[in-house]
C-alpha cells in the first residue's frame, strides 16, 4: 500500500531522540547514574508539552531498549504510552544491558537502522527530528540526510568547554580522553554545528561562549528557547504539605535538624563538584554553626555495585565527610523517589535554607528553577544557563564555583540576609512561573518549526530537478529498482526516455536505484548528460560505495560494514608485481576499490590470485569483467551485498527489488531473491545464468530490455509510458563498446 503524502496543513509529527540514561513516562530514576538526569527529565517533559499543542498531531521519543537484571523491566518494554498522542519507542542496539553514554559510540549505527525500520512500519515520516545531545545528534544527522528530514538539535552538554573546565580543575588530557571519549563527541559537535537545520540553546551565553568554540558556527541556525518547568509539582511550602517519610529520610543524619538546611540535589559526577562543596563547607566553622549539608547524590543500594565513575565520587565522597568530621551535620540519603524531590525542596525553604548547585559548568540548570518555584534561594555557577536565569528571576546569587571559599561566602552570605532571603523566594516563586514554562516553550518551538518547513518547501520548488523532491521516498516505497548503468540502462536513447517516464509515472511508489561499477562523480556525471534523473540511490565503484539522492549523501553504515579486513595499502604493494596488471587511472581508484586494466594471456587464474592473497594473510574480492578489467573490492562489498544491505537497512524484503544487467559484474546482484532481468544485449559472461530461477533474460536491448522485465515480473504499478517501438535481439559481439570505470573500450 502506497503512503499518503502529507499535506501542509496536517498536523506536525515530531520524532524526539534521546540515546542515553534510563527514560520511562512515569517516576524517573534520577540519579540512579550519572547519565539519568535533567536530559531525561527535559525530553520526557517537552514530549508531553509538545503532544498538548493543537498543530502537533504526533510525538515519538526514541530511546535505547535495554533487557538488563539489574535495571526494571519498564526499559524493555518497546513502547510506552505516555499520552494521547505522544509515545516512548525503544529500539535494541548493541548489546542488551545498559551502556553507559560514552561506551554507546561503536552501536549508534545499529541505532540509525532500527530507527529506519521502525519509521517504514509508521507510513509516514516525521516532520522533523529533534536530537538531544551528541550520540542522539549522530543518529539524528544520519537520518535527516538519509530522510531528506531537517534536524533540530539540543547539545545539552558540550564537549569542548566541558573539556577546557576539566583541564582547568588539574585533570591530566589522557585519563579525561579514555574517560569520556571527547575526541569523536567534539568531531559529531562540529558535524552537527554544520548539519542542523536549527540548534536549540537554552541561554544566549551556550550561544555565544560554547558554541563560539566551535567551526564557524552559523548565528541564523541559533534559537534561544529556555525550557520550562512543571509548576503543579513544584510549589512553596504553604501550598503544598511535607510528607514524614521525606522529612525522616533526611533528619535521621542530623544532630540539630532544625537548622537551615543547604541543599544540593545532583548526580554523583565529577564536574558537580561535590568535592568543592564539602570542602567550602567544612573549612568555614561559621557556615557549618548556622546550617546543614544535606546531599542528595543519587540513589544507591551498595555503592560497591555502582560504575567504577560513580563508585569513585561517592566513596571519596564519604571519606571527605569523614576527615572533616563532619558527621551529624551533613546528610546524605542514600535513594529518593522522583516525587520526593519537591518535598525536599519545600523542606529546605521550609527551614529558610538555600539551594546550591556547585557544578564546575552548567548549560543551563533546571534544578535552579525547581528550587526557585518552590521558593527556595539559589547559589549557581557563574556560567552558562545560571547567568540567564538568576537574571530573569533575581531569586540568588552566582559565584565561581572553582573556588571553594567564594562558595562558603556565598552561602553564609544568602543565609545571614532575612529579608533578603524573602524577596528571593517571592521572586522565585513569580519568576519561574512567568518566564519557564512549557507551554511557552512549545508556543515558540512551533512558530519556529512552521518557519522552518516553510522555508524548506520554498527551497524545494526551486529544485524540481528529481524524481523526488524532500523527504526521501525510500522509507515508504514497497518496490526497488536497481539497473547497471552502461549497456543496460543507456545504449538506445527512445529506450532510456520510456523508461524514465515509466519513473515519473510511478515515483512514490518505487524507489530507483543505479548499481555501477563508475565512480560516483561519473555515474552522476553521464546521468545528466542523458537527462536521466539522479537516483534515490547510488551504489558505485562495483558495490563498494552508496549515496543517496540529489545530494549524494553517503551510507556512513555501510562503509563502516564492508572495511572489515580491507588493508588497502597492503594490497597495493602484494598486487604490484603481478604480471598483467596496471593500475587504471587515479579517479577509478577508491577508498574500497583497487582497479586494473589487464592482460588476460600475462595474469594469473582468479584461483592463483585467490591462493596468493591467502597466503599474504589479505582479503579482497576479486571482480574480473569483460576480459580487460579487475577490480578489488573489501569480502563485504560488491553490487550484490549492496542490495541485500540496502534490503536490510530499509526493511525492504529482496523479492521487492528488480535489478538489471549486462555483464560479468552484475552476476551476483542478479543471483538470488530479487527479479532479475538480463538486458537482451548481455555479455557472454551471463549465458551460464539461462534458466535460472527468478532470472529474466529479455530479448529486447538496453532500457527497452528492462522494461520487458518489468511486464514480465508485473513489476510496480501499471504504468503507460508510451508506446515503444522495441528493438529486435542483437547478437553479443565480443568488443562491444563498453564504459566500466570511466575506462571507455575501443572496438
Amino acid at each position: 500500500m502506497r503512503a499518503q503524502p502529507q499535506q501542509k496543513n496536517d498536523p506536525l509529527y515530531v520524532l524526539l531522540i534521546s540515546v542515553h540514561g534510563l527514560i520511562r513516562g512515569q517516576e524517573l530514576e534520577l540519579g540512579v547514574d550519572a547519565d539519568t538526569g535533567g536530559q531525561c527529565t527535559y525530553v520526557l517533559d517537552l514530549a508531553k508539552a509538545l503532544a498538548e499543542h493543537q498543530q502537533v498531531g504526533k510525538v515519538d521519543l526514541l530511546t535505547r531498549l535495554i533487557q538488563d537484571p539489574d535495571v526494571s523491566d519498564d526499559y524493555a518494554q518497546p513502547e510506552e504510552k505516555i499520552s494521547e498522542k505522544a509515545r516512548i519507542i525503544r529500539v535494541p542496539f548493541g548489546p542488551r544491558r545498559y551502556l553507559r553514554k560514552e561506551v554507546l559510540w561503536p552501536h549508534l549505527d545499529q541505532m540509525v537502522d532500527r530507527c529506519l525500520h521502525y519509521l517504514r512500519q509508521q507510513g509516514r515520516l516525521p516532520d522533523v527530528i529533534h536530537s538531544h545531545y551528541a550520540d542522539a545528534g549522530y543518529v539524528g544527522r544520519q537520518l535527516s540526510m538519509l530522510l531528506g528530514i531537517p534536524q533540530i538539535h539540543t547539545g545539552h552538554s558540550l564537549a569542548k568547554p566541558k573539556l577546557e573546565r576539566l583541564l582547568s580543575s588539574g585533570r591530566k588530557a589522557e585519563k579525561i580522553e579514555k574517560q569520556f571519549n571527547f575526541e569523536r563527541r567534539i568531531t559529531e559537535e562540529e558535524a552537527l554545528v554544520q548539519h542542523a537545520s536549527l540548534i536549540v540553546t537554552s541561554t544566549r551565553q551556550e550561544v555565544e561562549l560554547q558554541y563560539g568554540m566551535y567551526t564557524r558556527p552559523d548565528p541564523k541556525r541559533f534559537r534561544v528557547i529556555p525550557p520550562g518547568t512543571d509548576t503543579s509539582k513544584f510549589l512553596p511550602p504553604g501550598r503544598r504539605g511535607i510528607s514524614p517519610q521525606v522529612e525522616q529520610s533526611i533528619n535521621r543524619f542530623l544532630d540539630n535538624p532544625k537548622k537551615p538546611m543547604i541543599l544540593c540535589i545532583c548526580r554523583p559526577e565529577l564536574r558537580k563538584n561535590i568535592k568543592g562543596l564539602i570542602a567550602a563547607y567544612a573549612n568555614n566553622q561559621a557556615l557549618q554553626s548556622r546550617a546543614n549539608l544535606v546531599l542528595v547524590a543519587g540513589s544507591r543500594e551498595n555503592i560497591r555495585e555502582l560504575d567504577k565513575t560513580q563508585a569513585a565520587v561517592l566513596t571519596d565522597l564519604l571519606l571527605d565527610i569523614d576527615a572533616y568530621d563532619l558527621w551529624g551535620k551533613v546528610a546524605i540519603p542514600k535513594s529518593h523517589a522522583q516525587e520526593d524531590v519537591p518535598e525536599m525542596y519545600r523542606m529546605a525553604a521550609k527551614s529558610r535554607g538555600v539551594f546550591i548547585n556547585a557544578a564546575f559548568t552548567e548549560p543551563f540548570g533546571l534544578t535552579l528553577l525547581e528550587a526557585g518555584a518552590c521558593g527556595l534561594p539559589v547559589i549557581a555557577p557563574d556560567d552558562g544557563g545560571p547567568r540567564d536565569i538568576l537574571g530573569h528571576c533575581r531569586h540568588g546569587l552566582l559565584v565561581d564555583t572553582l573556588d571553594s571559599q567564594a562558595i562558603s561566602s556565598a552561602l553564609l552570605s544568602a543565609l545571614s540576609d532575612k529579608a533578603r532571603w524573602r524577596k528571593w523566594s517571592k521572586n522565585g516563586v513569580i519568576n519561574v512561573k512567568r518566564h519557564y514554562t512549557w507551554a511557552g516553550h512549545v508556543n515558540k518551538y512551533v512558530k519556529e518549526l512552521g518557519n522552518l518547513l516553510r522555508k524548506q518547501r520554498k527551497n524545494l520548488r526551486r529544485q524540481q530537478i528529481a524524481l523526488h523532491s524532500g523527504k526521501s521516498p525510500i522509507p515508504l516505497a514497497q518496490h526497488a529498482f536497481i539497473t547497471d548503468i552502461d549497456n543496460t540502462l543507456l545504449g538506445n536513447r527512445a529506450g532510456h526516455e520510456a523508461l524514465v517516464e515509466w519513473l515519473r509515472t510511478n515515483s512514490g511508489y518505487n524507489i530507483f536505484g543505479i548499481a555501477t561499477g563508475r565512480p560516483l562523480e561519473s555515474a552522476v556525471d553521464i546521468l545528466r548528460k542523458n537527462r536521466i534523473p539522479i537516483p534515490d540511490v547510488l551504489i558505485t565503484s562495483v558495490g563498494s560505495e552508496i549515496h543517496y539522492g540529489l545530494r549524494c549523501i553517503p551510507d556512513v553504515g555501510w562503509a563502516n560494514h564492508i572495511r572489515h579486513l580491507w588493508r588497502r595499502e597492503d594490497l597495493l604493494k602484494a598486487m604490484n608485481n603481478i604480471p598483467g596488471l596496471k593500475l587504471q587511472a587515479k579517479e577509478n581508484q577508491r577508498e574500497f576499490k583497487i582497479s586494473y586494466i589487464v592482460d588476460p594471456k600475462k595474469m594469473p587464474s582468479l584461483d592463483e590470485l585467490y591462493a596468493y592473497l591467502h597466503k599474504e594473510h589479505l582479503h579482497a574480492q576479486l571482480i574480473y569483467s569483460h576480459g580487460e578489467f579487475l577490480d578489488l573490492l573489501p569480502m563485504r562489498a560488491s553490487k550484490g551485498h549492496a542490495i541485500r544491505y540496502l534490503s536490510y537497512k530499509w526493511g525492504l524484503p529482496l523479492a521487492n527489488f528488480l535489478v538489471s544487467g549486462d555483464s560479468g559484474n552484475d552476476i551476483e546482484m542478479l543471483m538470488g531473491d530479487t527479479m532479475a532481468v538480463v538486458v537482451g544485449n548481455h555479455s557472454e559472461e551471463l549465458n551460464h545464468l539461462k534458466g535460472v530461477n527468478r532470472i529474466y533474460f529479455a530479448q529486447a536491448t538496453y532500457a527497452h530490455g528492462i522494461l520487458e522485465g518489468m511486464q514480465h515480473y508485473k513489476f510496480g504499478m501499471p504504468a503507460t509510458p508510451g508506446k515503444t517501438k522495441e528493438e529486435p535481439p542483437v547478437k553479443r559481439k565480443s568488443t562491444n563498446r563498453k564504459t566500466h570505470n570511466n575506462v571507455e573500450k575501443v572496438t
